[in-house]
């Protein structure tokens, strides 16, 4: 199901419930900055960078680019909504990537709502040839019409990739160099192989990794009890470990376990903040509500879905 899209009178009249709601809660000792799980305030390893430990994931199931669940089913309306609505309910990491073409969507919300410097933005890039990542960091700089994305990625490292560090060193020198002149200010990889991401924990040019977490191994690089402990590892090497497929990108099955998952994941010290991505307001509040303990979930015939 997706939520109708409110007009502008609607969606302010709703944000400013939820800010009397925050501030009522802020004056009773459990504000989003003193209490609230799901936005508290994280840090990415040693990178300085920090964001809501809830991150709002922008490609559900893509498909290609431009296609995914998000752009299929939502207006570009609802879309900018739900991003402006995951702000006001404190969700400061916003999750995105040039295949999923959501750069126009965030860029929107940054004008109409979201302070630039109150979020954490971040964003990966498809190609590996060198020029081409310089050519298509600047395109999404843009696109989002920013100076800095927060963080950039080497989005979906995957069978073939193992040895990304070596065979991927001229793109990644892009981001460096990226880094170094303050359009980027951590730089980093999204796994989708085991062994790419046991090599993430060991090479410094590395500052955030992206990794599929679950209890259950749907839709991982591996078991839990193999992945956790390379977390682990890349955690206490300094990097920022970013949790993504927390409810296997939608199977039914997990999804019906949301509390299981998020319980799990979130008793790993190793993993700082995690990202999820939503098709209405309603699925967003509902995790929130499960992270923040204020409710005992049963599964809802699989409406939640999770982002790629």
């Amino acid at each position: 199901m997706i939520m109708p899209s409110l007009n502008r009178r609607e969606f302010f009249s709703v944000t400013a419930g939820l800010v009397a709601a925050g501030a009522a809660a802020s004056a009773a000792g459990v504000g989003a900055s003193s209490g609230g799980c799901a936005t508290a305030a994280r840090t990415l390893g040693r990178t300085g960078i920090s964001c809501s430990y809830l991150g709002m994931g922008t490609g559900i199931r893509g498909q290609g680019f431009g296609i995914t669940d998000q752009t299929l089913g939502l207006t570009g309306e609802q879309f900018i909504a739900l991003l402006e609505y995951a702000y006001s309910r404190g969700i400061t990491y916003f999750d995105m990537a040039d295949r999923y073409g959501s750069h126009h969507y965030m860029r929107m919300a940054l004008k109409r709502f979201i302070p630039r410097d109150k979020v954490m933005l971040l964003s990966k890039v498809w190609f590996r040839e060198a020029d081409t990542v310089k050519n298509d960091l600047e395109r999404m700089r843009r696109e989002l019409e920013v100076d800095c994305i927060d963080v950039v990625l080497m989005h979906c490292l995957r069978n073939g990739e193992e040895n990304w560090p070596e065979t991927l060193r001229p793109a990644m020198d892009v981001l460096e160099e990226a880094k170094v002149k303050g359009h980027i200010r951590a730089h980093g990889v999204s796994c989708h192989n085991f062994a790419a991401l046991e090599r993430a924990a060991e090479e410094p040019w590395c500052d955030v990794v992206l990794a599929r977490i679950n209890p259950f191994g749907v839709n991982m690089d591996g078991p839990a009890e193999k992945v956790v402990p390379v977390l682990e590892k890349i955690h206490n090497a300094g990097k920022g470990v970013l949790g993504m497929k927390i409810l296997g990108e939608g199977v039914p099955e997990v999804v019906a376990k949301m509390g299981e998952s998020l319980r799990f994941v979130m008793g790993l010290d190793s993993v700082d903040a995690m990202t999820i991505g939503f098709m209405s307001q309603r699925q967003l509040d509902e995790v929130i509500a499960v992270m923040e303990g204020n409710v005992a979930v049963q599964g809802d015939g699989g409406e939640r879905t999770e982002r790629t």
